[in-house]
């Protein structure tokens, strides 16, 4: 096996890649990968290793004796799968990895939202604690979970790990069905048609996949339909939600809050509705739902198995 990874800085420099350099024989290591030089640094390899560098039908075209791509990540939105498949190159990525730290991540996200923990540290900072004429502050209102419900999107590792966390809290939950999903019932949570699911649900956390299907799930019809005070949640994939149809309903009030740790685009270079500096009750982080150390070695172990089950 002679394999290339192209963005190995992606997983950090306290992973240890042992596990993969012993599998694939050696391994030639790239920290960053620019599009321009994709080409020529896979020319040769019959394995690819990337997390987020774009493979295209042009890349299989050109390299004909490349047969396996490992992608270190469970999302292949960044690899042209069609093309991949017309020319016979297996596409492995990793799953069930992140079940602690991203659902860690996401009640993080409720809770601080539910609780404006942020808006009450800022009050603080800001000495309006010292300037209150009595023993505290309650400017800002205060959502208690337990009894409230929690509406998961995407049953699967992650979504079921924040179901997990949730219940621990008191909540309720209901499921979503998505574009395409019946309603019913799965492992004895129901799983509401999508209109109704929004109407019910105090808290929305969504885990699916960014597909042509799930693509602006949630846009400014959805969020009219939401409850005034409900908490919106994505640690999954940006594009979901419609960011700018987000930025105007939190404007206006239509629902509570929302924590977000992926964006439409990663980084924004291009800026993002979502970053203006006026919308109440939103929480954004930097894609790093995922980045506990732990989480990436097992990306690293988990990348070995997968090479070692197809050399």
């Amino acid at each position: 096996m002679k394999a290339v990874f192209l963005d190995a800085n992606t997983l950090g420099n306290d992973v240890d890649l042992t596990p993969i350099e012993r599998i694939t024989g050696g391994l030639v290591k790239h920290g960053k990968t620019a599009p321009a030089e994709v080409l020529e640094r896979i020319r040769g390899f019959d394995t690819v290793i990337v997390n987020k560098v774009v493979l295209t039908r042009e890349h299989f075209e050109a390299c004909p004796e490349l047969d396996t791509i490992a992608v270190v990540a469970t999302g292949l939105n960044n690899i042209d799968q069609a093309a991949a498949k017309e020319h016979g190159v297996r596409v492995l990525n990793v799953t069930n990895y992140g079940r602690a730290t991203v659902a860690q991540h996401t009640m993080a996200l409720i809770l601080a939202l539910a609780t404006r923990l942020l808006d009450y540290d800022r009050d603080v900072r800001a000495g309006r604690w010292g300037q209150s004429d009595m023993f505290c502050l309650m400017d800002h209102p205060i959502m208690e979970l337990e009894g409230r419900t929690l509406g998961v999107v995407g049953y699967g590792d992650l979504g079921q790990g924040v179901i997990e966390r949730a219940e621990a809290f008191g909540m309720k939950v209901i499921l979503g069905a998505r574009p395409g999903q019946p309603a019913g019932e799965v492992e004895g949570y129901p799983r509401l048609p999508f209109d109704e699911f929004l109407q019910k649900a105090d808290v929305i956390s969504l885990h699916c996949l960014l597909t042509d299907e799930t693509r602006n799930l949630i846009g400014a019809r959805e969020l009219k339909m939401m409850k005034n005070d409900a908490l919106l949640i994505n640690t999954s994939r940006g594009g979901l939600v419609n960011e700018q149809a987000l930025a105007d309903a939190l404007r206006a009030g239509e629902i509570g809050g929302a924590g977000f740790d992926v964006l439409t685009e990663e980084p924004p270079r291009n800026g993002n509705p979502l970053l203006s500096g006026d919308i109440p009750n939103l929480i954004v982080t930097p894609h790093s739902a995922w980045a506990s150390q732990e989480a990436r070695q097992r990306i690293v172990d988990i990348t070995a198995r997968n090479l070692g089950s197809v050399a």
